[in-house]
């Protein structure tokens, strides 16, 4: 079941410009910072791009997380009809499930369109789709209780 929003994921062009305001600015606590290579094909599938580079960073608020990327790859064009989760801007909201497979067919045999089905990143569960009118949201289960950006329990 649906538990309620985890995060919004922002894609910019200047990571260190846009985490002075999130982060030094409005406070919100960095609690993770990750790179991923050219060729990553699990996050190449998600993320539906298909060769991706980028920088991450995980910030927490009281009820909220934002996500940040800054891509390397690929270079963004304005060529895309369909709105590219790398593109500076809002990429994606997140919806915290349980049982993410159940929500995913459940979702699809809606005609929901996804990206891939839910993929295992150890500590969490994820997939992206898009809504009726091709904004991305994501579905997420976290599964280690420990989790630092854990906001349900």
């Amino acid at each position: 079941m649906i538990q309620g929003a985890h995060h919004i994921a922002i894609s910019t062009p200047n990571l260190e410009r846009i985490l002075g305001f999130y982060r030094d600015l409005m406070g919100f606590k960095q609690v993770s910072d990750a790179k991923w290579q050219l060729g990553t094909e699990l996050i190449n599938s998600v993320l539906d791009l298909p060769d991706c580079a980028a920088r991450q960073v995980m910030l927490r608020g009281k009820n909220l997380c934002i996500e940040i990327f800054e891509f390397s790859e690929p270079t963004v064009t304005d060529k895309h009809i369909r709105r590219s989760v790398s593109k500076p801007g809002l990429t994606h909201m997140c919806f915290d499930v349980t049982e993410i497979d159940k929500e995913y067919a459940r979702l699809k045999a809606a005609g929901i369109e996804f990206h891939a089905p839910p993929q295992d990143f150890g500590a969490v569960k994820a997939t992206y789709g898009r809504d009726p009118d091709g904004n991305v949201f994501e579905l997420q289960e976290i599964v280690d209780q420990d989790a630092p950006d854990r906001l349900f329990s």
